[in-house]
């Protein structure tokens, strides 16, 4: 998979910005992150911690805790090996869990 794939479906999700996040590229709704780009080939999706867990061990070449510090906060997603399908599901369930209530609700897309 491409970025420019990745891009597409971040931001067809309902009120998505794609913003400057340091020296990253970041997806956004309504001012909170969801998912961040540090190159060409990768992308980095805050997701809950069972699905961290659940992607990480099935495929753990494409998809790869990210740890801050002590903690771990979502994945690291190779897109070169990635799935279609497979990031539109974590991207979707990233968006769910920053996106406000009133907004899952509305667009139908929840946690």
């Amino acid at each position: 998979m491409k970025l420019a794939e990745a891009r597409r479906i971040a931001l067809s999700l309902p009120e998505v910005t794609e913003e400057p996040h340091f020296d990253l590229s970041s997806f956004r709704v309504r001012g909170k992150i969801f998912a961040t780009v540090p190159g060409k080939e990768e992308l980095r999706v805050f997701v809950a911690e069972e699905l961290r867990d659940l992607w990480s061990d099935a495929d753990p070449k494409t998809y790869e805790k990210i740890w801050w510090g002590k903690k771990v906060v979502g994945l690291r997603v190779r897109l070169t090996s990635a799935k279609t399908k497979d990031l539109e599901t974590l991207l979707h369930a990233a968006w769910a869990q920053r996106a406000p209530k009133t907004l899952r609700k509305k667009s139908g897309i929840e946690e």
